[in-house]
């Protein structure tokens, strides 16, 4: 295992939790073994997965996100309103926008402040992506779009990119996600996996629970409530252009999708939990 991070810092979106690791200086990241010690809730301190901070040239960090198996996501919204919160919080400024580099590409966010700083940020999560090579799409060149899901009779689902990989279940009983999601998550229409939403759809907005591939049930994912609501939105049975509630387990994320897909916005709470420093492993 290798990081000079001495200090590490924790923050939730909606109880999607997270230990920030500011490697700017080091410009060293962590391996998959200190990400699954870390996360341990037992054994370690306790996350859904770990935010590497490193540098970049284009935005005010690059954020790499390990998830609690180890394994790296493309992109992670409550993650990164964490990175937000955390990167502002100790700029000792108060700028209107930062961008973050990402797995995902350089994405804008807009800070919105409350007596303890960062208190709320707002992401321009980028295109919500039919075609892509970590979707069924990657391989047959068109849209899965309320398709039956091979293996499993009478499923239907949406497959969507957010960067990374999203298999939208409209109408699907929320109490499935324990049971369908991990098959789902390495589902083989999917190469890298998938997460996996089971999503209500509500008159006013989305009720939603996740499998997040590389971490299980989660208490909120943003790519999943954005690819929720794109979902529902292709389907026409949300508008367009409108800010929309997702409720996830750990609260509401808000949500507008654009008619064209190109630019999805997500808002949502961000909180600091607490600092302490990590130690010296063997190995480390």
């Amino acid at each position: 295992m290798s990081t000079t991070a001495e200090f590490f810092f924790k923050y939730h979106g909606l109880g999607n939790d997270f230990i920030v690791l500011d490697c700017r200086q080091s410009g060293t990241d962590i391996d998959a073994e200190f990400s699954r010690w870390v996360c341990d809730r037992r054994r370690g301190v306790g996350a859904d997965g770990v935010l590497s901070l490193l540098p970049s040239q284009t935005g005010m960090a690059r954020m790499v996100v390990h998830n609690a198996d180890g394994s790296i996501a493309e992109m992670c919204g409550n993650g990164l309103r964490c990175a937000v919160k955390y990167l502002v919080d100790h700029s000792g400024e108060k700028p209107e926008r930062i961008e973050v580099e990402t797995g995902a590409g350089l994405l804008s966010c807009t800070p919105v402040y409350g007596v303890d700083g960062v208190a709320e940020v707002e992401i321009s999560m980028g295109p919500a992506r039919l075609v892509a090579s970590n979707l069924p799409s990657g391989a047959s060149g068109q849209p899965f779009l309320d398709a039956p899901v091979p293996g499993h009779s009478g499923l239907r689902g949406h497959a969507i990119s957010m960067g990374n990989p999203h298999l939208v279940l409209l109408d699907q009983p929320l109490g499935d996600a324990s049971r369908l999601g991990p098959e789902l998550e390495r589902h083989p229409g999917f190469p890298e996996r998938t997460n996996v939403e089971f999503v209500r759809v509500d008159k006013d907005g989305l009720t939603v629970v996740v499998w997040e591939r590389g971490c299980g049930l989660t208490e909120a994912c943003g790519t999943g409530a954005c690819a929720a609501a794109a979902a529902a939105v292709i389907a026409k049975r949300l508008p367009a252009d409108a800010w929309l509630r997702v409720t996830l387990p750990g609260g509401d994320l808000h949500i507008r999708v654009p008619s064209d897909l190109s630019d999805v916005r997500l808002r949502g709470p961000v909180s600091f939990v607490f600092t302490g420093v990590v130690p010296d492993l063997p190995g480390r």
